[in-house]
């Protein structure tokens, strides 16, 4: 697996990446990850790593190989480019070394694309088949969130990218509309396949709201809005704020807004002030179970021009803690067709109808609990971890024997 983020990293696609490889590692399979040193969301190198260093350890049963990385303390659009290629540069030795090897198939996640092209190389002298599976478009997302402007980047990017997707073996990503762009961009339709992220569902129930209401000091009557996940630039995370502030003066609404990133700073700022906000670190596995399922209600921010570019992975664990999502988005994006039947759709941006979703739904205890079930079976019925990653095993079987496979899984939602 050869991917930028990877656990200790808590949130996005670090932590599916992990669970990926641990999960076919307990099955027995031998599971090799080149990754770099965690610094996601936070935007700074985790304690006890390095940026500069290579370094190798033993997570769990799959052997990480990580390699130096240049970390921007203000993450931009040429600065992000620059981030980007550095891991792809000093992970070509770590990548190289697993020739002796000889993998069965090298899993690429995207982003960075920039290590397709080592990727390809890699695949054409050892004989392995690749897979490429896109957590986000990057070209397209910079581009659609004005991180980079110039018109004849975007065209030579998309060019780039157009040639490197068509040469996978298996092109994979998180959402139906995220596996129809594949296709426009040249992808066999035959090597395309929906793999969405997942949920362990057995570590998200009801019983550990009021642990962790205690816990946080949160009064039992109290309608807790939460936000968790990374705060960076394609959420949105103004309309928040302001939402807040329509609201302040409801005494028993609670907003808790949960991580870190580039963004939280702004975020804080502009909710000062208001005593019935607070701000919480990324939490660990076993306390962010608990605080899903202490929420009243999930806010799910997202700027308008991003909602088919990157699926929110933290959508998952919303949906598996039977609460309704309040999202910005419009109805015609896949965000926006799986939250409508879940929760409710405002337009992004709009801070007032944000206020009054919130509102609503937390003057409606029964329209939560209708809601928050629907939330639940779609979880169950789509998102299972075991059901996701059997599917996701099986067609790395079939792909390594030459034959056609189905996909993945049926439907799904994915990251951050």
């Amino acid at each position: 697996m050869y991917c930028l983020n990877y656990a200790p990293e808590l949130t996005g696609i670090g932590k599916y990446t992990c669970e990926q490889a641990e999960w076919l590692a307990a099955r027995g399979h031998e599971v090799r990850v080149v990754t770099a040193p965690p610094y996601y969301p936070a935007w700074r190198v985790g304690e006890g790593y390095r940026a500069w260093q290579y370094s190798r350890e033993r997570r769990r049963w799959v052997e990480v190989y990580r390699a130096p990385l240049w970390v921007p303390r203000r993450p931009g659009g040429i600065t992000r480019l620059l981030h980007l290629a550095s891991f792809a540069v000093s992970s070509l030795p770590s990548l190289m070394a697993q020739l002796r090897w000889r993998p069965d198939v090298l899993f690429v996640v995207e982003p960075p694309l920039m290590c397709a092209p080592a990727a390809l190389l890699f695949s054409h002298w050892s004989g392995c088949k690749t897979w490429l599976h896109v957590q986000d478009y990057e070209v397209d997302a910079a581009f659609a969130l004005g991180l980079l402007r110039r018109p004849w980047l975007r065209r030579l990017a998309q060019r780039v990218e157009r040639q490197l997707m068509m040469r996978f073996d298996r092109v994979t990503s998180i959402s139906q509309a995220m596996v129809s762009l594949a296709r426009g961009k040249g992808t066999e339709p035959e090597r395309t396949a929906l793999l969405p992220n997942w949920v362990n569902l057995r570590e998200i129930s009801a019983g550990s709201a009021a642990l962790a209401r205690r816990t946080l000091g949160i009064p039992a009557d109290a309608v807790v809005a939460l936000y968790s996940g990374n705060m960076g630039a394609k959420q949105g995370l103004d309309v928040m704020a302001d939402a807040a502030r329509l609201l302040d003066g409801r005494e028993r609404l609670h907003f808790i807004f949960c991580g870190d990133g580039a963004g939280r700073p702004a975020l804080e700022a502009a909710c000062a002030g208001l005593p019935q906000v607070r701000f919480l670190p990324l939490q660990p596995a076993g306390m962010f179970a608990s605080l899903l399922a202490a929420a009243d209600i999930h806010l799910l921010p997202q700027r308008a021009g991003a909602a088919d570019l990157v699926m929110p992975s933290k959508l998952t664990g919303m949906l598996a803690s039977a609460r309704p999502v309040v999202a910005t988005a419009e109805p015609d994006t896949e965000l926006g067709r799986v939250v409508a039947q879940c929760g409710v759709l405002v337009p992004p941006g709009d801070a007032a109808a944000l206020a009054a979703a919130i509102d609503t739904l937390a003057a409606q205890p029964a329209l939560r609990a209708h809601l928050g079930g629907a939330a639940r079976r779609w979880a169950e019925q789509h998102l299972d971890r075991d059901m996701v990653l059997g599917e996701l095993e099986k067609t790395l079987f079939a792909l390594i024997r030459h034959q056609p496979a189905g996909a993945p899984s049926t439907a799904g939602v994915g990251s951050d």
